[in-house]
């Protein structure tokens, strides 16, 4: 493996390593999962029905972002 690809792979376990421990130091602050405007929960004769629409449109919209990142650095 020439150095050029082994320090991509090591620039990107560092930016999977940071995203995860912002992830893990912001997580109580954070406003989901399932709390955003635009989930959906029901409630009706002890039956609860919860649809996350916002929550999957952002994990969405962010793993697109960060899977473009990583394909880029490898190209």
């Amino acid at each position: 493996m020439p150095s050029s690809d082994l320090g991509k792979v090591l620039i990107a376990i560092g930016i999977v390593i940071l995203v995860a421990g912002l992830l893990l130091t912001l997580w109580p602050r954070l406003p989901f999962p399932g709390r955003l405007p635009g989930d959906l929960s029901f409630h009706r004769d002890g039956v609860h029905i919860f649809i996350p629409l916002a929550t999957m449109i952002v994990v969405s919209i962010v793993l697109t972002i960060v899977i473009n990142v990583v394909l880029r650095l490898f190209r």
